[in-house]
């Protein structure tokens, strides 16, 4: 991917002066720069200040004295999830060395760019690839507002979109009317329309007075949040003094007037009623203004790292967050989830406008619970009771269980998950009932970059031999070249998934008897599941019942090394058999687990619901990058399997000094390990409850 910095000219050199204490205080601010803070009384290449604000007075002067450029950085077009006011720091910066973009009284670089017009044919394909993904997406500046249907259009309907009182903008915009005249404009012009007024969000605050003053009458006043680009598709024309959603209404397709000169104006984008400046009225296309003001403009850190990155990470980061968020926005009651769990929980379901409660059991989650509401619970856990529930209230009922990439040790040591699935039909271990991922094979068409996308992950898991839990002890394993390796993977035997999704074969002993007559002549290799051989549930073969039917027992080796070896792998319903399909092992399956049925695999049984053949990646695409939900180490917010698989090599490699297994799997080596990490989760969930009733007081 070409770099964005390839064709910035706003160069502000190796040290920068910076006297605003806010401006100093932005996180990874020196990655947005390209260069070090200079020292109040060290050498600078250059002083920054806010805009073009009142309060850059200073950083003018003392550019002027020193000789060298005064840079104006703002927020960029992409900035973050949350508003700059909620404290949560920028993703997108712009910095300019000659204005302002917003200061149609005079040059910016954005302005130059675009009237010059050079762009590079890379150039204007990333932009027209960008304009795409952001049509798709509906991001915005902020993303945090929730999307707001306006309900049955009976006839046209037109957008006036109101500014703050004041706002720099207008002030510098070279507006030709003020916005009294802008809605008459738009009343007369569309006479038999809709008028829809929408506020701007800090007037629906109270923080600040709208520019328009008063509600004129005749007209619909949008006072309630509302994500902009959600409004673009309900309406037919949009009127803007200088706001920037007149230029999401361009890049959405829908004609805007412009009563300012905000930078997307003069450009024969958009119906210009003020004086267009010399400098501008050439004709420009949507993709050279995109490239200009996404790709050259605009300065970009990635979430996770804090280093400079690319528009198109900042895309996803908060395509992703927007997603995520609104899919549990509202009220969610968590029923009957222990201590340790509510300290990580939240930050699975959080998202603006998500307010979760918890409730011990059914009848607290009852008085916590309407219309709208949604219910989760753990696994098959109090299923038909929270169902029975979400059904009388009209509520919803979505069920939650660990992901497929989950941590560095196992869950029932008490080691938090970094990924989670969310089910709103059923669960993937259940077969008996649909479940989304099972809708999603069975539905859903995948695109070529999520394919591509898979493959690349699948790779990627595959050489640094992840897996869910990723143990890093490991005994050698030796097996002989003159015969296939049959590998047989033990599983917890009380687990749901054996419960649900076994028909015949249900116990550790049955599956190591059937794998032997179907592999008379193979190496047979029995893997107890870590959790039984930990002590923390059930399953346990005794070890001579166990070497009569196998070769070989590996209760200590890691999952990788295994799979390494196996020439096919026997399984009831384990993950594990959807590991070895990563590998391109053969995997015979004598359950109805998630990945069984899709022509994937040799199955003992099939599935009504189940027959399309899926290819793996396809399978890839919708276990690890559809269906579940990740949270980043690093940043507490939702991020990729990408990510993710990067952490968890990350904590395994540094995970520290191997515990000797007579002590790990000791009763009190358990208990001290689940003591830990049990504290450690605890302490969180009483923040996180602390902050939440922190919020609720104001």
């Amino acid at each position: 991917m070409p770099s964005s910095s390839h064709f910035s000219s706003t160069h502000l050199g190796d040290a920068v002066r910076v006297p605003s204490r806010g401006i100093r205080a932005i996180p990874n601010l020196e990655a947005f720069l390209g260069a070090t803070v200079a020292r109040r009384w060290g050498r600078f290449d250059s002083v920054v200040g806010w805009g073009a604000k009142p309060n850059t007075r200073r950083a003018r002067a003392i550019a002027n004295e020193a000789g060298v450029p005064y840079v104006a950085l703002e927020d960029g077009f992409l900035r973050s999830v949350m508003p700059g006011v909620s404290g949560e720091a920028p993703l997108a910066i712009v910095a300019d060395d000659l204005g302002i973009y917003y200061d149609a009284t005079r040059p910016s670089r954005l302005e130059r760019w675009i009237a010059d017009g050079a762009f590079e044919a890379r150039e204007l394909d990333r932009a027209a690839e960008l304009t795409s993904r952001l049509r798709s997406t509906g991001l915005s500046k902020y993303n945090h507002q929730p999307t707001l249907d306006l309900g049955p259009k009976t006839r046209r309907r037109v957008l006036v979109v109101d500014q703050t009182a004041g706002d720099q903008s207008i002030r510098l915009g070279l507006c030709s009317a003020d916005f009294t005249t802008m809605l008459r404009a738009a009343r007369d012009e569309h006479p038999d329309s809709e008028i829809v007024v929408k506020a701007h969000p800090d007037v629906m605050l109270g923080r600040k007075n709208g520019a328009l003053g008063i509600e004129a009458k005749g007209v619909r006043w949008l006072t309630v949040p509302a994500h902009p680009t959600s409004l673009l598709a309900q309406v037919d024309h949009v009127y803007v003094m200088t706001s920037q959603l007149g230029f999401e209404a361009v890049l959405h397709e829908v004609p805007v007037t412009c009563f300012g000169m905000p930078w997307y104006a003069g450009w024969g984008l958009t119906d210009d009623r003020a004086s267009v400046p010399e400098r501008r009225g050439v004709e420009r296309s949507l993709e050279q203004l995109v490239a200009a003001a996404y790709l050259r403009y605009a300065r970009y850190v990635d979430p996770e790292t804090g280093e400079r990155c690319e528009v198109e990470r900042v895309v996803e980061h908060l395509d992703l967050q927007r997603r995520m968020g609104e899919a549990t926005r509202g009220e969610v009651v968590c029923v009957g989830f222990s201590l340790w769990k509510r300290g990580f929980l939240p930050a699975f379901l959080d998202g603006p406008g998500t307010r979760v409660r918890f409730a011990k059991d059914t009848d607290a989650a009852a008085r916590l619970t309407h219309e709208g509401t949604k219910l989760v619970s753990w696994g098959t856990r109090d299923e038909v009771a929270v169902r029975a529930l979400a059904k009388k209230r009209g509520a919803e009922h979505w069920r939650m269980e660990d992901g497929f990439l989950r941590s560095v040790g196992l869950g029932s040591d008490l080691h938090a998950p970094a990924s989670l699935v969310l089910d709103q039909r059923g669960l993937y271990y259940d077969p008996k009932e649909p479940s989304d991922i099972e809708h999603m094979l069975a539905n859903d068409d995948f695109s070529t970059i999520e394919l591509e996308r898979a493959r690349a992950l699948r790779r990627a898991i595959v050489a640094t031999g992840l897996s869910k839990y990723n143990a890093r002890r490991s005994d050698a394993l030796v097996a002989p070249s003159d015969r296939p390796v049959a590998l047989v993977i033990g599983q917890v035997e009380d687990d749901a998934s054996i419960q649900r999704g076994c028909v015949d074969v249900r116990t550790n002993l049955d599956l190591l008897r059937e794998a032997r007559a179907n592999a008379p002549n193979a190496h047979l290799i029995f893997k107890p599941h870590p959790d039984v051989v930990s002590g923390n549930r059930h399953g346990h073969v005794p070890e001579g019942q166990a070497l009569e039917l196998a070769d070989d027992l590996a209760p200590n080796a890691s999952l990788a090394d295994c799979l390494e070896l196996a020439t096919v792998v026997h399984t009831m319903t384990s993950l594990v058999g959807f590991e070895a399909l990563l590998r391109d092992k053969r995997v015979i399956v004598y359950g109805l687990p998630f990945y069984a049925g899709w022509g994937l695999t040799d199955d003992r049984h099939t599935h009504p619901r189940r027959g399309r053949a899926r290819s793996l990646d396809e399978l890839v695409a919708a276990t690890l990058i559809r269906y579940p939900r990740y949270i980043s180490r690093a940043t507490g917010a939702y991020t990729t399997p990408e990510v993710i698989a990067r952490q968890l090599v990350e904590d395994r490699d540094r995970s520290g000094i191997e515990i000797p297994p007579a002590v790990a799997h000791s009763w009190a080596g358990r208990q001290l390990r689940k003591g830990q990490n049990l504290l450690r989760y605890a302490v969180r969930a009483s923040r996180t409850e602390l902050e939440r009733l922190r919020k609720e007081r104001g």
